[in-house]
């Protein structure tokens, strides 16, 4: 098997420039959703069954993707005629979505709309986002691929910073931030429409500027061991899977659970601890939405800050350990901090527990999975260890919620305890030495 040639950095940079965009999607999901059910009349103790169509669809969709681009080859290559089909799905219901309360619809009907909406949704982001990994699976080196993934998570929290921010700044150029009961505030309709044109832009960028390898060139890069080639049923390739696929995982399930309930509560969570009110229908609750836009690009700052310490740490078990310790006391901060300003500390604390997420375990697994073919299928399936803790999380949130009296804010405390526990897992992976 020949060894993959270096790739210069603007090569790297274009295999993943799209996901810029992308992310920029995805930011507006995780930052509007529960803001535009609960605006549209959504109770917070069902607030987080409303999360359980991401992650599921990213359960069904990325595997599927996976292993159709693994068997796929044409003039267009094998991975990017799934992005370009996925990100024009998003751009199509991003501008649909967040009109679900302008239609003259009643709420239950504006619901199950928006329903049906963050499906398409999200079934689009999750195909115009994992081939992404896969382009850097097929196509990078074993020594470059963690720049690969740190360029991807350097470009994926650029991205995370414009959606969150969007809310923010078109109030601050005078759009309404507030709007009729049941509608959404005309801040958040045009985040998604320049988020979408955004991300167009960006997916045809990556669409002529990468050449994938055909069929003949990626034989000679990518050996496939005896007896592992024909491994197409997913069983058998999770049957097959090294453990570290699975001790990542772990890993993986305290930390997405987490997240969950993040995107699902914080809203309300930094509106009841600072502006003291968790009402859809004031304008205190809109300006804590925007906020808490604000708050989430901040953490997206600090990761990029803190993806850049990471790779000076020497174990990388123990760089992943601390950073979702410190992310995890971000969390348990929340509730405490009344200040809008001083909000942003838990947030950079919880930025450090995101870089860690974004690079590490994709870099632990795509290295374990050296020789076993089925890139694609392999890391739609890893996706798995993502949608599963967000799906579980869902459906226990309202009961939880529950027993930490109604109060949002202290759904965050529980997010932190789910990191620190993540934290301890990490001490189950082995890392192979050099």
């Amino acid at each position: 098997m020949k060894t993959k040639p270096d790739l210069s950095f603007w090569k790297l940079w274009n295999l993943s420039f799209g996901f810029f965009g992308v992310q920029i999607a995805y930011a507006l999901q995780s930052a509007n959703i529960s803001r535009i059910f609960r605006t549209l009349g959504a109770d917070p103790h069902s607030l987080s069954f409303f999360w359980i169509l991401p992650p599921l669809m990213g359960i069904l969709v990325q595997p599927i993707v996976g292993t159709l681009s693994d068997k796929t080859w044409t003039r267009f290559g094998r991975r990017i005629p799934y992005l370009f089909v996925g990100a024009a799905m998003a751009v199509a219901v991003m501008c649909l979505l967040p009109n679900a309360g302008s239609f003259g619809m009643s709420v239950g009907a504006a619901l199950i709309f928006g329903l049906f909406a963050l499906m398409l949704l999200d079934t689009s982001i999750n195909m115009a986002m994992q081939p992404f990994k896969m382009l850097v699976g097929d196509m990078v080196n074993e020594k470059q691929k963690a720049k690969a993934y740190s360029i991807q998570s350097f470009l994926c929290n650029a991205g995370s910073v414009v959606g969150f921010l969007f809310p923010y700044i078109f109030a601050m150029v005078g759009l309404k931030n507030v709007a009729p009961e049941g509608v959404v505030p005309d801040t958040v309709i045009w985040s998604f429409y320049i988020g979408a044109l955004i991300l167009i832009l960006c997916v045809i960028y990556t669409t002529t500027k990468v050449r994938e390898m055909p069929p003949q060139e990626y034989a000679m890069y990518h050996a496939v061991e005896e007896g592992k080639k024909d491994s197409a049923n997913w069983f058998v390739l999770l049957k097959n899977a090294p453990s570290t696929f699975w001790k990542v995982g772990l890993v993986q399930f305290f930390c997405w659970a987490a997240m969950l309930y993040m995107w699902t509560y914080v809203v309300d969570a930094v509106s009841e601890t600072v502006w003291g009110t968790t009402d859809p229908k004031s304008g205190a609750y809109q300006e804590a939405g925007n906020w808490t836009g604000v708050l989430y690009a901040l953490q997206a700052l600090g990761s990029v800050c803190w993806a850049a310490v990471l790779p000076r740490f020497k174990d990388t078990k123990m760089a992943y350990a601390l950073s979702l310790v410190i992310g995890g006391i971000g969390f348990v901060l929340i509730p405490f901090v009344h200040d809008k300003y001083l909000m942003i500390i838990p947030f950079l604390l919880i930025g450090c527990g995101w870089a860690a997420m974004l690079a590490m375990p994709f870099t632990f697994v795509t290295n374990a999975l050296k020789g076993y073919g089925h890139m694609g299928a392999y890391l739609g399936l890893f996706n798995g260890t993502i949608c599963v803790p967000q799906i579980v999380a869902a459906l226990l949130g309202g009961t939880i919620l529950h027993c930490v009296n109604s109060s949002q804010s202290m759904m965050m405390v529980v997010a932190g305890v789910l990191f620190i526990i993540g934290a301890l897992c990490v001490n189950v992976i082995k890392v192979p030495k050099e």
